[in-house]
């Protein structure tokens, strides 16, 4: 499934393209392969750093990377570059390509550094399963937090108080904005914290979030009851509503089936299939209204993803998450995610 790219020139204007590939990334950077030359060209803020945290890459200090990137190129006898449409904008091609030679062409392939990133190596998994099990235990933290505190707090003050539990103080960075819905408002997928919505006894809490482990991203949603034994971030969920224990039932099974039959070689179709045919199943279909899943690693989102149109072939070493969730506008929302690495053909919860 990787794209076979190691023996062609490329460059990236992406940072968690250019640490993959060198350890070291800025937010006015450009790397440069050509061959088994690695070049990484920025500007003077950036080449003391980028002498000292480089790996096996020439640091070409510029004012202009394009121009100077052309430069290299032009010097090479190297004739296809290969980029990504999606990272550069049209005045920026123009500019690259104008100094170019004519034999020289920019040949653009959508996300092919994510391809080439979609199968993890053994350390990269480490580092995922670490990120996760920090995540796992700022939600504990976070649980006891609420479960202690005698104010109902508002959604905006749970998100607040959330990411500093989610970085430890401080210590790493959020994989991405914690996303915190309480009842109607987890109907919302991506929910923006509210100031009037205070939580209560009896309330329903939804929480996605993930922290970032040396730049390597977790992800993990949990849909939890709030009574006055206290709440916890577990599967294992009692509500008072039989509609809605109904409906995180259905979740529950749809997320459990899917992690227990997917397989290697399937499509991500195939896997989104096997969530969605519990939901559709259970007459609820219409409010799944998201993919499956979706690859991780330094990117939040990666490939593969695990959607109705996905035809990507899954193999070992992919890492992904398996999250479906049902949404009833105006009542509540339900979403349960955990991530899984393929190994030996089948799913392991990270």
């Amino acid at each position: 499934m990787k794209k076979k790219i190691n023996d062609e020139s490329y460059l990236t204007l992406d940072e968690n393209a250019q640490y993959f590939e060198c350890g070291y990334s800025c937010d006015n950077g450009l790397f440069l392969k050509i061959g088994d030359n690695r070049f990484f060209i920025t500007d003077s803020r950036y080449t003391l750093e980028a002498e000292q945290e480089a790996i096996e890459t020439r640091i070409v200090e510029s004012s202009d990377l394009f121009r100077t990137a052309a430069d290299i190129i032009n010097k090479n006898s190297v004739k296809d570059i290969v980029y990504d449409p999606n990272q550069i904008t049209i005045s920026a091609f123009e500019r690259l390509k104008s100094h170019l030679d004519s034999k020289k062409e920019l040949k653009g392939s959508p996300n092919f550094h994510r391809f080439k990133r979609i199968i993890k190596t053994e350390s990269e998994i480490k580092l995922i399963q670490k990120s996760q099990k920090l995540n796992k235990e700022a939600y504990k933290n976070f649980a006891k937090y609420l479960n202690e505190c005698k104010i109902h707090l508002s959604e905006q003050d749970l998100y607040y108080f959330s990411q500093q539990f989610l970085t430890h103080n401080g210590k790493y960075d959020l994989s991405f904005k914690p996303i915190l819905g309480i009842n109607a408002n987890a109907a919302k997928p991506h929910a923006l914290p509210s100031k009037k919505d205070k939580i209560k006894y009896g309330d329903l809490l939804l929480f996605d979030a993930g922290i970032k482990y040396q730049r390597y991203c977790s992800d993990r949603t949990r849909t939890a009851f709030f009574d006055k034994s206290g709440i916890v971030f577990k599967k294992c969920q009692n509500f008072k509503d039989k509609d809605l224990q109904k409906i995180y039932d259905i979740v529950l099974c749809a997320q459990e089936k899917t992690i227990k039959l997917l397989r290697s070689g399937m499509m991500g179709k195939e896997i989104d299939g096997i969530a969605r045919g519990v939901i559709e199943k259970s007459g609820y279909g219409k409010y799944f209204v998201h993919s499956t899943g979706h690859g991780i690693g330094l990117d939040i989102h990666e490939l593969p993803f695990i959607s109705q149109k996905s035809e990507t072939v899954i193999e070992d070493g992919m890492v992904f998450s398996i999250e479906p969730g049902i949404y009833i506008p105006n009542f509540y929302g339900v979403r349960i995610e955990d991530l899984v690495v393929v190994k030996n053909g089948r799913a392991e919860v990270i």
